[in-house]
């Protein structure tokens, strides 16, 4: 393995902390973004149950805040649920922009990454061509040996390269896709909280949810 980092030249070093860091956001967004961490089962049940036993004062809200994403989006809802409708909304939209971008954190350096590392590849490839033509230039065609580390410099870069930017980039495309499921999910409960908070839900959503 040394071996070839070596014959890859100075180029394999950025492209393996490309890779180093690709896989720790990888392995730290996957573990983030549990669909039962950002949107717990059964909250907002939960959350119309203490309002229909008249607990949800400051401190429930608090707790319903610091539990989840999802929670912060409703809690903030909840913090305005004796305003207009419009305000209660307002107030939902500002957090949900918050927990979204929250969300969303270094995907697009894990975008990036899938974007650069096959150009630092070429450029390996470049460098090695290069080295390639200076040795034909000086020594001629004579003796493949003289060719040879320009050559599998050229190659392995490249193919250092595209290794860390396709997994890269379907772990980019993954997670984005997570990411968006997730923010449906939750414009959806933070909906159903506005409307049942203003009773235009509350028989049916006691209905399916109690």
């Amino acid at each position: 393995m040394w071996e070839l980092v070596k014959a890859g030249g100075w180029l394999m070093l950025p492209i393996i902390a490309c890779s180093i860091v690709a896989m720790t956001i990888v392995v730290e967004r996957l573990w983030a973004l549990r669909q039962n961490k950002v949107t717990p089962r059964h909250l907002l049940a939960n959350v119309w149950r203490l309002e229909r036993k008249r607990m949800l004062n400051a401190e429930q809200i608090a707790g319903i805040r610091a539990g989840s994403p999802l929670g912060r989006i409703l809690a903030a809802g909840l913090a305005n649920r004796h305003h207009a409708r419009e305000i209660m909304k307002e107030s939902i939209e500002e957090s949900g922009r918050q927990v979204v971008h929250e969300l969303e954190r270094y995907l697009n350096t894990l975008g990036t990454i899938a974007a650069i590392t096959p150009l630092l590849g070429l450029l390996g490839t470049v460098i090695g061509m290069i080295k390639v033509f200076t040795a034909i230039t000086t020594a001629g065609v004579g003796d493949p040996t003289v060719l040879a580390g320009g050559i599998s410099e050229a190659l392995i870069t490249t193919a250092a390269g595209l290794a860390v930017a396709i997994p890269s980039l379907m772990f980019y495309r993954y997670l984005q896709g997570k990411v968006d499921a997730l923010v449906m999910r939750m414009e959806e409960e933070a909906l159903k909280l506005v409307e049942v908070m203003h009773g235009e839900r509350e028989a049916e959503y006691t209905e399916t949810e109690a």
